[in-house]
């Protein structure tokens, strides 16, 4: 049994195929101006990767805030969901999932079977989304990709004390205008962002086994002052985090192509 799921989110989109109990293969490019576009275009690209056609696809799921756009799929499920199922399969004991994705953080308590217990999110502000971090990348003048590796320098980080990404912006400039050392301030901004974020976890009350998914998971410096912000083991996660949420959408195919038996 063949079946896939893409992640349609604000900055990325994410395809996974499976076969059986195998991830055949995975996509990631960056979102287009419409959900259809970037749901097709991954999609192409994760089954030419996989060496098969759509026709073999035998069911599809679609996640991400671009779900509701995309008419090829056979069903539609909650990324909150989707990306707890996905890092539950990849790591089982797994009971936390903290999601920061383009336009919002979420913070997913799983039971044993990887259902949604609780959960909080922030879609109100940028702060504390991928967003953030590729505002200040601009502001800074750096390669977001190279943020996780500065930060990691900085001997003296920085105190951000504006919430608002406008206002953060001006306090980013005048930090530089006044010398501060790049890795200082991108380590500030990646603490500042963290203990918002923990907060939203902190809010549903942790777990013991806490995993980070998305794409900024992928930050180095970010991850790090997320695990210190949480006061917890943060564990890492040996596969991509960024495609989880396309994983857990291809599980949930593979549980309907089932017959709604557990996936």
């Amino acid at each position: 049994m063949i079946v896939a799921g893409c992640d349609i989110g604000s900055l990325s989109a994410k395809a996974v195929i499976m076969s059986n109990d195998d991830i055949l293969a995975s996509h990631v490019i960056f979102a287009k101006p419409e959900p259809e576009e970037s749901a097709r275009e991954v999609m192409d690209a994760v089954l030419k990767k996989a060496g098969i056609s759509a026709d073999d696809i035998e069911y599809c799921v679609a996640t991400g805030y671009g779900r509701n756009h995309v008419t090829f799929v056979d069903g539609s499920e909650s990324e909150i969901a989707c990306h707890g199922k996905g890092a539950q399969w990849v790591m089982p004991d797994v009971r936390m999932v903290i999601d920061i994705g383009g336009q919002d953080a979420k913070a997913i308590r799983l039971d044993e079977n990887g259902n949604v217990i609780r959960y909080a999110y922030n879609d109100k502000c940028a702060t504390g989304t991928g967003r953030f971090l590729e505002i200040m990348a601009g502001a800074l003048d750096v390669e977001l990709e190279e943020m996780g590796e500065i930060s990691l320098q900085a001997k003296n980080p920085v105190n951000i004390s504006n919430q608002c990404v406008v206002f953060a912006e001006t306090e980013i400039i005048s930090l530089i205008n006044d010398g501060r050392d790049l890795s200082d301030i991108i380590s500030g901004l990646h603490r500042s962002m963290a203990h918002r974020v923990a907060s939203l976890a902190k809010g549903i009350e942790l777990e013991t086994n806490i995993t980070m998914t998305g794409g900024v998971a992928k930050n180095k410096g970010m991850f790090e002052a997320l695990k210190d912000a949480l006061g917890v083991e943060l564990r890492k996660m040996e596969a991509d985090p960024q495609v989880m949420g396309a994983l857990g959408a291809a599980l949930f195919a593979r549980q309907a192509a089932n017959g709604n038996k557990k996936a």
